[in-house]
């Protein structure tokens, strides 16, 4: 049975081929809390990250430009909203929480003082500025999606019944909240990678 045949079967294999890396490549034999969450971390943010700029840079125009071309003969945009969308949302809000618990993870994998490596994030405490202000920024980034993109996703796809006035509102609130979390992930990459790789100038 080829694994690449399912999804489950590619990430599965991923893993074991990145277990096997790892020993290939001299394992010192005792586990790393904060690399393993770390590792977790990247990739669910990934997922996430890389999802809402598919939503910005791939959907939005595509659709609006089904849209655009319905009336002249054009597939229209039923098929994204449909098929495409709702399983990319599903993939995306929770790689959101997958990114942010992992890194609640990795930070307090990372804190070897006495105390908690979240507390000390999120309060800026010394050492922790760089990665206080990604977490802060990713806090935010999670609560708009789940709080203002997802809910009005659903109006817009038709998953909760609303009015057309309501769907109108819906999809200028959802794409300012993702276009809010676009140029947010800028400046907390900054962040998440300036802490442990220095800030770049």
């Amino acid at each position: 049975m080829n694994p690449l045949k399912s999804i489950p079967g590619t990430i599965i294999s991923g893993f074991v081929l990145a277990v096997i890396i790892i020993f290939a490549l001299g394992s010192n034999g005792t586990f790393s809390p904060w690399a393993f969450w770390v590792w977790m971390h990247v990739l669910a943010g990934i997922t996430w990250i890389g999802l809402l700029y598919y939503f910005n840079f791939v959907q939005v125009p595509a659709v609006g430009q089904a849209l655009a071309e319905a009336n002249s003969g054009g597939p229209g945009a039923a098929a994204i909203n449909k098929y495409v969308a709702p399983r990319a949302l599903l993939w995306f809000r929770w790689g959101a929480l997958a990114t942010w618990l992992t890194g609640a993870m990795a930070l307090e994998a990372m804190h070897t003082d006495a105390g908690s490596g979240f507390m000390a994030a999120f309060s800026f405490a010394a050492g922790y500025e760089r990665i206080g202000m990604g977490a802060w920024l990713g806090t935010i980034m999670l609560f708009n999606v789940w709080v203002l993109i997802w809910p009005n996703q659903k109006k817009i796809l038709g998953i909760v019944q609303s009015t057309p006035e309501a769907i109108a509102k819906a999809k200028v609130v959802a794409l300012m909240a993702s276009r809010t979390n676009t140029l947010l992930s800028i400046p907390m990459l900054v962040g998440m990678t300036g802490h442990m790789h220095g800030m770049p100038f």
